[in-house]
């Protein structure tokens, strides 16, 4: 069954190690019938949520309207999101947080998030791989709160430098993962 798949990068590198394993999860997923929709957080222009709880009284998402108002919809849409992003500082990079603290607005809305797919790609400079808890344990927590199944992970330690990642399993495991689907 062919699914439609957000996928959130929260990186700024283009050219890094979260990308390459992104690109060749989405042309896994992709290759199996998947269709995908990618957001380049970093790239975009989206501020934390004020928690003013003024939701969709524009019609948006966001009364502050900014770039999260073209993700909510796709957001509401997919079957499955994946987020993607490196550790920054033990925790998740402010590129992508504050498209996960925005997502508060799709629950006072009153729209429809229950039932999701969900998963995670990171990978961080420090070879511990517990290093990477700061993304994936709110992450797991977030999914549970909006009813979402977490259906998988892929963790890489110990990349740091662009191309770093070639030197692990990480892109054959984001293509694992999209293989799952």
């Amino acid at each position: 069954m062919s699914k439609k798949i957000l996928v959130l990068t929260g990186s700024p590198r283009k050219n890094g190690n979260s990308f390459a394993m992104t690109d060749a999860f989405i042309q896994a997923a992709e290759q199996n019938g998947h269709t995908v929709t990618r957001f380049d957080t970093a790239m975009m222009k989206i501020s934390g949520c004020r928690a003013c709880q003024t939701c969709y009284s524009t019609g948006k998402a966001c009364t502050f309207d900014d770039d999260f108002n073209k993700i909510a919809p796709a957001i509401l849409d997919a079957d499955v999101i994946v987020f993607t992003m490196p550790v920054y500082w033990y925790s998740i990079p402010a590129q992508i947080k504050a498209v996960i603290d925005r997502i508060f607005s799709l629950v006072i809305g009153g729209k429809e998030i229950a039932g999701k797919e969900c998963a995670l790609i990171t990978c961080c400079e420090e070879d511990d791989i517990t290093v990477m808890d700061g993304i994936r344990i709110p992450l797991e927590r977030s999914a549970e709160l909006n009813k979402w199944t977490m259906i998988g992970e892929v963790l890489i330690p110990g990349v740091l430098n662009v191309g770093d990642i070639a030197k692990t399993d990480g892109c054959q495991q984001a293509i694992a993962l999209a293989n799952k689907l």
